[in-house]
């Protein structure tokens, strides 16, 4: 169940708000009244069209002070870089999506948020051969020994939508081909089939709101089934 709404919107804190979930995290939580985003970012950046927000600048190691002073119900996690922007350096690749996730949501609970929802990929595995994937997995792993009353985990396919830039040769090729390619992905392979930016934050921000505790794991499906909760709620104005 959600969250009841008690004075006026939940507020929900968000790291990543630059990239392609988390823009899409403001700009639907802007369109209605259900949640106030608090973004918490290294440098200013520009802001989705019409987003109603507030957004803290701050060093890294100064974001448990913002989680403090701000009390967010909630934490959404959509942090990451690429290969390319890491320099093709495993240990500046593990600085943004494994150690700052792991210390933005140690600082999160220090601050006594009691749920975080973490945006990480289909195919994560502590135990990949794929370096990008066993960063991702061994991430997880750590985050679930954090103790959060809910985690929330998702593990959506190739992102589509509208990027700021940096889209690589192969992901561009990728999202060009999807439409093709999806319909051949069945079985173990059905996870890793494309899913809209969109329909991520949307279940990102529902499932935020989530009530009852525990560790969920989300698939492109679950998330759809997610966002449809969440489009329910904007519908009918109130939190079941």
């Amino acid at each position: 169940m959600y969250e009841p709404r008690v004075t006026g919107p939940v507020r929900v804190a968000l790291v990543g708000a630059t990239g392609l979930v988390g823009r899409r995290v403001i700009a639907i939580a802007s369109a209605g009244d259900e949640v106030r985003i608090l973004g918490i970012a290294r440098r200013e950046a520009p802001l989705p069209l019409g987003a109603r927000m507030e957004m803290f600048v701050s060093a890294p190691e100064k974001w448990g002070d913002v989680l403090d002073a701000v009390r967010p119900r909630a934490l959404i996690c959509a942090l990451g870089t690429t290969w390319k922007k890491a320099g093709r350096d495993e240990e500046a690749f593990r600085a943004v999506d494994q150690h700052l996730v792991l210390a933005t949501a140690e600082a999160a609970k220090r601050a006594g948020v009691p749920n975080m929802v973490l945006v990480s990929a289909a195919g994560a595995d502590p135990r990949s051969k794929s370096f990008y994937m066993r960063v991702k997995g061994e991430t997880e792993e750590a985050l679930t020994r954090i103790g959060f009353k809910r985690l929330d985990i998702l593990h959506p396919g190739l992102l589509r939508g509208e990027r700021q830039g940096d889209l690589r040769f192969a992901e561009r090729a990728a999202l060009i081909a999807a439409p093709l390619i999806d319909p051949l992905l069945s079985g173990s392979w059905e996870r890793y089939r494309s899913v809209d930016a969109g329909l991520v934050a949307e279940a990102a921000l529902g499932l935020a709101l989530r009530r009852a505790g525990g560790r969920f794991t989300h698939d492109n499906e679950a998330m759809r089934r997610a966002a449809r909760e969440w489009r329910r709620v904007g519908e009918s104005g109130e939190m079941a």
